[in-house]
């Protein structure tokens, strides 16, 4: 892939990182509901995937951090529909 491919793969993924922060901000979306960590989790997985090509360290391991911190929140999304589903046919 190109160098110019890659740059707009992590620019990309810094968009998404940047509107998701700022749809929070504005009370657009929910902290804890599924499209805050699914957005953060794309976005980071675009900008690691621009820093395999492009190497910065530290950049690397905030993002792969912040790909985990959403696979988190999406797995605590995920645990709660499924409590609320089960609690609603009880």
């Amino acid at each position: 892939m190109n160098s110019f491919t890659v740059d707009v793969v992590g620019i990309v993924g810094v968009a998404m990182v940047l509107a998701t922060y700022f749809l929070l901000q504005s009370e657009k979306i929910d902290a804890k509901g599924f499209l805050y960590s699914f957005l953060n989790f794309l976005g980071a997985l675009l900008i690691v995937y621009s820093l395999l090509y492009n190497w910065n360290l530290a950049s690397f391991i905030i993002e792969i951090v912040w790909v985990l911190i959403s696979l988190y929140g999406l797995k605590k999304w995920y645990r709660n529909k499924k409590q609320n589903a089960f609690n609603d046919n009880i």
